[in-house]
């Protein structure tokens, strides 16, 4: 299989884990809410995620390649995010999905430049629908304005989330050379890669202070 052909099917395949992973794990947190409405809400979120899953391992297929041995590399170090960072409460649970989800959405968005328009359109159509962000976001912020002390503990629960996903994020790239090696083609050199990171730090630290909590 050439290098960008399997590139694309790394991409696409760590995006359907991450949609089957998500869906497991917003169908567990939605047991966290404290109403019925939130329940709703976070399961409709998950039901969301495993329709994006279809569609990706759908498109392995026709790529040629089976959905679940595509899947299997990136089954450890997502799991393992997951096994690391499972919330205590519906808050923690909000603040995994805002942060975690938006920026693998971030780079994943940066990431699909590089594809062609079949595959590019695909990756931007399954990142998470921003009504569901505007709702995490919301839940968040009015949890910070009833009670502010709640700020700085939701706001480590996010530097740690950060921490693992970057940990996590950077095991793949040392075992999988195919999907580094398209992000390299399309910024073209170092300095680009650096300008992309940037990008995604600012996104990260609008969020957190979008909600009120510190970056």
């Amino acid at each position: 299989m050439p290098e960008s052909s399997a590139a694309v099917v790394d991409l696409l395949a760590v995006l359907a884990y991450g949609e089957l992973s998500a869906f497991d794990r917003m169908a567990e947190d939605a047991r966290l809410a404290p109403d019925l409405t939130r329940r709703a809400a976070l399961s409709e979120m998950a039901g969301l995620e495993i329709a994006n899953y279809r569609r990706l391992a759908d498109r392995l297929a026709e790529l040629g390649a089976d959905p679940a041995e595509a899947m299997r590399p990136f089954m450890a170090a997502i799991d393992g995010y997951h096994d690391q960072t499972e919330p205590r409460d519906w808050l923690e649970g909000l603040v995994k999905a805002y942060v975690g989800d938006s920026i693998a959405d971030d780079f994943y968005r940066e990431v699909a430049a590089f594809l062609d328009g079949p595959d590019r359109d695909l990756v931007l159509e399954v990142l998470h629908d921003h009504r569901y962000t505007d709702f995490v976001a919301g839940e968040i912020r009015a949890a910070v304005e009833a009670d502010p002390k709640v700020a700085n503990r939701l706001a480590l629960w996010a530097r740690r989330l950060v921490g693992e996903a970057l940990s996590q994020a950077q095991r793949v790239a040392a075992e999988r050379d195919a999907l580094p090696a398209l992000v390299m083609e399309g910024t073209e050199d170092l300095q680009a890669v650096g300008a992309l990171f940037k990008r995604l730090t600012a996104g990260h630290a609008a969020r957190m202070a979008a909600v009120g909590l510190n970056a």
